[in-house]
C-alpha cells in the first residue's frame, strides 16, 4: 500500500528500542507496534529524527522497519535522510521491496537559498525513483533549512510523489494556512500535512487545515482523540482533553537527547519499552528528572485515566 496524498489522522514517530547494552530490543519494537495499532493510529514512521537513525547500521536499519512491516498493515514511512544520495537510494529500494509505503526525506543544513533546496528534491527524486511517494519534511529548528510556503509549493508542484509535508516549523500556523490558499488558488495541487514538534500546536494545527499529526509522544491516544474530536465539530472537549497533556507535553518537547529521554521513560513506564536506554552517545534521566515527569504524569491522570501509571 503505497503512500497516497489522502493520508489523514496520527502517524507516530516511534523511537527505536534498545536494551541497555545498546543491542536493538526486537521484543519492544513488537510491543510498540501493536500498541500503535491499538491507540487507533494510521501509520507509523521509522528511523526519523528522534528514532536515532544515525547510530543504526544499514542491516539494523532494514531489519527493524521488516520487524514492524510483518506486523502490522498500516502504512509504514522510513526516514531515509542521508549525507548522500547513494546511501538514501539503497535503503530506500530496499525497505520500499520489504513493504513501506514511502519515505521521508529532510533537507541536509548545507542548503542556503530557495534554488538549491529546489534544486536538492529534484536530485533526490531523481536518486531514489519517481515512482517512491515521499514526504518532504520541514524541521528548520533541527536542519537549519527555513522552507518558505513558496518554495514548499515548488517542490510540490515540480515533483508529483511529494504526496505529504511533515510540517515542524515552528511558530508555523501561518505557512499552514498560505499552503491551503494555495491549494484553493489552484496554484498547488493537493498535498497531506501532518505536523511534528510532539503535538505542541496541534489544537489549532488542525484547525488551520492539518490532516493530522506525525510526531512522537508518549501518549499517542491524546492526539489520536484531539484530531477525531476536532473532526467532529466538538472544539471544547478537543481542548480540554490536549490542556490536560499540556504541561507534561511541554516537558517532553524538550530538544534533542533531552526529550527523547522523557519519551522512552514513559514508554518503559507504561510497559511498552522493556528499557529507557539510548544508543550511544546517549543521555538518561537524573533522579530528580525522572521525578519531575512522574509528577507531570500524575496530573495528566487525574483527567486522562490512560495516563495513571504504577509508581
Amino acid at each position: 500500500m503505497l503512500l497516497t496524498n489522502t493520508l489523514q489522522g496520527v502517524v507516530p514517530v516511534a523511537p527505536t528500542p534498545f536494551f541497555p547494552d545498546g543491542q536493538v530490543d526486537f521484543a519492544s519494537i513488537e510491543r510498540m507496534t501493536e500498541f500503535f495499532v491499538h491507540a487507533g493510529v494510521n501509520g507509523m514512521t521509522l528511523l526519523g529524527q528522534l528514532g536515532e537513525a544515525p547510530k543504526l547500521d544499514y542491516q539494523e536499519a532494514v531489519d527493524i522497519v521488516s520487524c514492524v512491516i510483518a506486523r502490522t498493515r498500516l502504512p509504514i514511512i522510513v526516514g531515509v535522510s542521508a549525507p548522500g544520495f547513494a546511501a538514501m537510494r539503497s535503503l530506500t529500494r530496499e525497505v520500499m521491496a520489504r513493504g513501506a509505503a514511502g519515505v521521508m526525506i529532510g533537507p541536509p543544513n548545507t542548503l542556503r537559498t530557495d534554488d538549491q533546496i529546489v534544486a536538492y528534491y529534484r536530485q533526490a527524486v531523481e536518486a531514489i525513483g519517481r515512482d517512491v511517494p515521499f514526504v518532504l519534511q520541514d524541521y528548520p529548528l533541527t536542519f537549519s533549512v527555513v522552507m518558505t510556503p513558496e518554495v514548499i509549493r515548488r517542490i510540490v508542484q515540480e515533483n508529483e510523489s511529494c504526496v505529504m509535508l511533515k510540517h515542524e516549523d515552528w511558530p508555523g500556523l501561518e505557512k499552514i494556512t498560505k499552503l491551503r490558499e494555495f491549494e484553493r488558488d489552484g496554484s498547488m495541487r493537493h498535498i497531506s500535512i501532518l505536523t511534528g514538534n510532539g503535538g505542541l500546536f496541534l489544537d489549532f494545527e488542525v484547525a488551520r487545515g492539518a490532516d493530522g499529526a506525525n510526531t512522537g509522544y508518549a501518549f499517542p491516544e491524546m492526539l489520536v482523540d484531539v484530531v477525531r474530536l476536532r473532526a467532529a465539530g466538538r472544539r471544547d472537549e478537543a481542548h480540554d482533553l490536549f490542556d490536560a497533556h499540556l504541561p507534561y507535553l511541554r516537558y517532553e518537547q524538550q530538544q534533542g537527547p533531552t526529550g527523547l529521554a522523557v519519551r522512552k521513560y514513559v514508554l518503559m513506564k507504561r510497559g511498552i519499552l522493556s528499557s529507557d536506554a539510548q544508543r550511544k552517545p546517549a543521555l538518561s534521566l537524573s533522579p530528580q528528572a525522572r521525578a519531575e515527569v512522574d509528577f507531570l504524569v500524575a496530573r495528566i491522570a487525574r483527567t486522562d485515566k490512560r495516563a495513571a501509571l504504577a509508581p
